[in-house]
């Protein structure tokens, strides 16, 4: 049965204070009449993207398909095809919401779009992205999406200093929502000095919540403690509404809000709910919170229209010292929270890189639907090596995605600090080495494949459990069967360098240079990982002297 508009547990919702938003934009929602009706008759004020919701998008319907025969005609590159598509859609959103904008005085009635999530941890790249994307949308009810990564922070003060509207998004830990709520502090500081009108510049933080159980829920389960699974997402989300209120209180915040500033409105992300077993509203009900924003997938949205409840209230500060209490006794029965929230973001922005390249994956094939995946015309022999090549550097691609996780894991649970140091600055090389194939790929216009990378993160993943679905325990070799996969991943890393030096001679879009320091790097890396494997394999091997007294 129907609800009437006025009525009915969204309407109490966005009565309560709540915006409501979709997280969801497509073709068929904008062009087949769904999102006005959201907007009319689901209390829907706002809506979000991310590089998962457009290759979900392009997978339904046929509507891009003319588009991008059209720019496959044109010679476009895949990455310019990926920005026309997502760009032409959130424009079209940022006007189905054009009369909510104006009703909200500018607060709802919101599109976000997201900067390329392989650009996370390059600050220039991305404001130079978000400025881009900024322009081509042209709208003043745009959000741009920035992953808070620490690189990001930089990335958001600089384009809020410009006048930008950004959504700050993958928060999951405390310290980095403070962390967020300063840079979006500085840039309005700077956009007040440059003589900005500060009421023009909008802002939202997504903290996201859901995963947080996720996360924790496998570790509690390992740990034998499942009575405790089911809270952590929520008493951490309500941290940091808490913070949120104290940093409202404060005076720096107190002077650019009596010079016009915006809050930045706290968003619930990943409200979905994961665990069947948990109540489906849960991540809804539970965090109602007037001046907040709650941004809900499609199911999510049905099920709190059908059978969504409010609370009594909203969180007091006897909800605060409760939430802050969980999160202690998580750590006391060992839980390390810090690592679960830097684990949340890494996978956040591996599973948005993998959906990128899904999504450029699927753009190429519609773009040129007579060749193959990496074939853009010419020769048969031209579009089979190209195969070939697109093939060789996608396996070292997914390669590269399960070592990086292992290089993680290894310098997470490293004892000796030299060796633990060595091995975080190993795993900060090798991400950028797996950032260089990218750019290359790229470069060479070669899609990579969405569920080879997955299969290469999940396999690592899986390596860290027995068959009865422990964690894995490590024991005294532990240190050096890691340290020898991580050498014989750099040797094979190597290898590819090295195959790319030598069509470098031939291919211009090769840079000889930049892949001979590449190869020098592997080298260095070989060095140091056959280092710490001698030392672990003595230590672990050899017969340590006895102490006598």
């Amino acid at each position: 049965m129907s609800v009437p508009a006025g009525s009915g547990p969204l309407a109490a919702l966005s009565a309560a204070g709540v915006s409501v938003w979709l997280d969801d934009l497509s073709r068929e929602l904008l062009a087949g009449g769904e999102l006005e009706k959201l907007i009319t008759d689901k209390h829907v004020v706002g809506v979000t993207t991310n590089p998962t919701i457009f290759a979900s998008a392009l997978s339904k319907g046929d509507r891009y398909n003319q588009q991008l025969r059209r720019l496959g005609d044109e010679g476009s590159s895949v990455d310019d095809a990926v920005f026309a598509l997502t760009t032409e859609d959130v424009r079209n959103g940022c006007d189905a919401f054009r009369a909510v904008h104006e009703r909200t005085g500018g607060v709802d009635g919101r599109v976000s779009i997201e900067v390329d999530p392989r650009l996370a941890q390059d600050a220039d790249a991305t404001a130079a992205l978000a400025r881009k994307l900024w322009d081509a949308v042209d709208r003043p009810n745009l959000f741009i999406k920035i992953p808070a990564t620490r690189k990001g922070l930089k990335a958001i003060t600089a384009v809020v200093a410009e006048g930008i509207s950004v959504n700050v998004t993958l928060i999951f830990s405390l310290d980095r929502y403070r962390e967020v709520m300063d840079a979006y502090q500085t840039g309005l500081e700077l956009a007040q000095a440059a003589g900005r009108d500060l009421a023009d510049i909008h802002s939202v933080a997504s903290f996201f919540v859901s995963r947080v159980d996720s996360e924790v829920d496998r570790r509690l389960e390992a740990l034998g403690m499942s009575e405790l699974k089911g809270r952590a997402a929520i008493a951490n989300a309500r941290l940091a509404h808490q913070a949120y209120g104290q940093m409202l209180a404060q005076p720096r915040w107190q002077r650019l809000a009596s010079a016009g500033a915006r809050v930045q409105r706290p968003l619930w992300a990943s409200t979905g709910v994961k665990d069947p077993s948990y109540p489906d509203t849960m991540y809804v009900s539970e965090l109602v919170i007037p001046g907040t924003v709650n941004t809900m997938p499609a199911a999510t949205l049905d099920a709190f229209a059908d059978h969504g409840t409010l609370p009594a209230h909203a969180p007091t500060e006897e909800d605060f010292s409760a939430a802050a209490a969980h999160l202690e006794q998580l750590q006391h029965v060992g839980v390390d929270f810090t690592d679960v929230t830097e684990t949340l973001e890494r996978e956040g922005l591996t599973k948005f890189e993998v959906s990128w390249a899904e999504l450029g994956a699927s753009v190429q094939r519609e773009m040129h639907p007579q060749t193959g995946p990496a074939d853009t015309g010419g020769d048969d022999g031209h579009s089979e090596s190209a195969a070939l090549l697109a093939t060789y550097l996608d396996d070292h691609y997914t390669g590269a995605t399960g070592g990086l996780e292992l290089f993680r894991r290894a310098a997470e649970a490293r004892a000796d600090a030299e060796g633990r140091a060595a091995l975080t600055d190993l795993a900060r090389q090798v991400d950028e080495d797996r950032e260089s194939l990218a750019r290359i790929m790229a470069d060479l216009d070669l899609p990579r494949s969405q569920s080879k990378a997955a299969i290469g993160w999940l396999a690592e993943k899986a390596g860290r459990l027995k068959t009865n679905g422990h964690l894995f325990t490590r024991s005294p070799l532990s240190d050096v069967l890691e340290a020898e996969s991580m050498l014989l991943g750099v040797l094979g890393k190597a290898a590819c360098w090295r195959t790319l030096r030598v069509l470098a001679e031939s291919d211009a879009r090769l840079c000889a240079d930049d892949l001979d320091v590449l190869l020098d790097r592997a080298e260095q890396q070989s060095a140091t990982l056959e280092e710490l494997r001698s030392t672990a394999a003595v230590r672990a091997l050899l017969p340590q002297p006895s102490h006598t007294r």
